[in-house]
């Protein structure tokens, strides 16, 4: 059964895993013991300035729990990190999300996982190359995790669902129930009949750039490897290199010219050819 206390302080904002651990640690296992406590008890927890402290203070749990039925009842499965069901990988991030909002088909464990990503604004031979590298690799028993986003994303999510019992899971900077972009709900409940869609934020958030970011960690922490197929130094896909090299995951980048592709081939990451010939993930 969700704990709408422990869900109450994932949308708190500004509580991340390691300032829910310090509290814990001072209060106990009890999310409920946290929300009664004091501000002057709580800025004794190590992380917890007073921002935090008033935010903790300000939930209303009433609220939490009746919006946790009503978004239970469209069809949304809440994962918190004390679920059996949230993703091991995720757990051993020191950044993972306290709470997974999820739509679609949820496997619990979903076997071998990579990334593919890229920039919005794809070149004719990238879009493509994304999307038979997603088929060949499904092909070959992987789960296809992307960002939903414009571009190189969407290739890969269609790359996925082009193989019979094809499965990929699309991470958003929204809430699920909030699709962005507006033009991927039909993508979006594609994906959600041959995979799921999930997110950090609560279910009916707006895309931002701050959460955009932040859903790339949770791209790159659910794969085994990560595959940028082409961006530019200043792309988002970079930010996506970067959490991937924070977390000990293997990049690997396609050998076109794009600056940030031969960035990255030039700090060790992996090339992948342009006609996939020997793929280093076969």
């Amino acid at each position: 059964m969700t704990d709408p206390a422990w869900v109450a302080l994932s949308l708190a904002g500004r509580i991340g895993s390691k300032t829910l651990r310090a509290l814990i640690d001072h209060f106990g296992d009890d999310p409920l013991a946290i929300l009664s406590a004091e501000v002057n008890e709580l800025r004794r927890v190590p992380g917890v300035g007073p921002k935090i402290a008033q935010s903790i203070r300000a939930i209303d749990l009433k609220q939490i729990a009746s919006a946790i039925a009503r978004w239970q009842q469209h069809g949304i499965h809440i994962l918190t990190q004390r679920d059996p069901a949230y993703p091991a990988r995720l757990c051993a991030l020191d950044d993972a999300p306290l709470t997974l909002f999820v739509r679609g088909n949820w496997r619990d464990d979903p076997g071998k996982t990579v990334a593919i990503v890229g920039t919005r604004s794809p070149s004719t031979e990238a879009r493509k190359l994304a999307q038979n590298l997603a088929s060949r690799l499904v092909e070959s028993g992987y789960i296809i995790i992307s960002g939903l986003a414009l571009g190189i994303d969407s290739a890969a999510h269609l790359g996925a669902l082009a193989v019979p019992d094809g499965y990929t899971l699309g991470v958003l900077g929204c809430g699920v129930s909030n699709v962005y972009p507006p033009n991927h709900h039909q993508l979006a409940q594609a994906v959600m009949r041959h995979g799921a869609i999930l997110s950090e934020v609560q279910p009916m958030a707006s895309a931002s750039s701050p959460h955009l970011v932040a859903r790339n960690r949770i791209i790159t922490g659910l794969s085994d490897s990560v595959i940028i197929i082409e961006t530019e130094t200043d792309g988002g896909a970079m930010h996506a290199a970067r959490f991937a090299a924070l977390q000990g995951r293997p990049i690997y980048t396609v050998d076109f010219p794009a600056s940030g592709n031969q960035a990255l081939l030039a700090t060790g990451a992996g090339r992948i050819m342009t006609d996939l010939s020997d793929l280093p993930l076969d």
